[in-house]
């Protein structure tokens, strides 16, 4: 990837960003889109809420249940 060295005001304004932003030049013509890095440290991982018991009704159902394989062979069938 080609690296190119920005002045530190660019910089500044760069660093200050939560969203995605459109760099253009003095003509308004889009160069490129800069999207901002997302420290995740800072976010929680989320876990579906789905309880004890219905993890257990769903382990002990009697439905019919198919593998990945099974799934894909009958989406290839016409």
């Amino acid at each position: 990837m080609t690296q190119i060295i920005v002045d530190a005001s660019l910089s500044n304004q760069l660093l200050a960003l939560s969203q995605p932003a459109e760099l253009c030049d003095n003509s308004g013509q889009v160069l490129g889109r800069f999207v901002p890095l997302i420290n995740l440290a800072e976010w929680e991982p989320l876990s579906p809420d789905v309880s004890e018991e219905e993890l257990d009704r769903r382990a002990k159902s009697k439905e019919k249940r198919y593998t990945t394989a099974e799934v894909l062979a009958r989406l290839e069938k016409p």
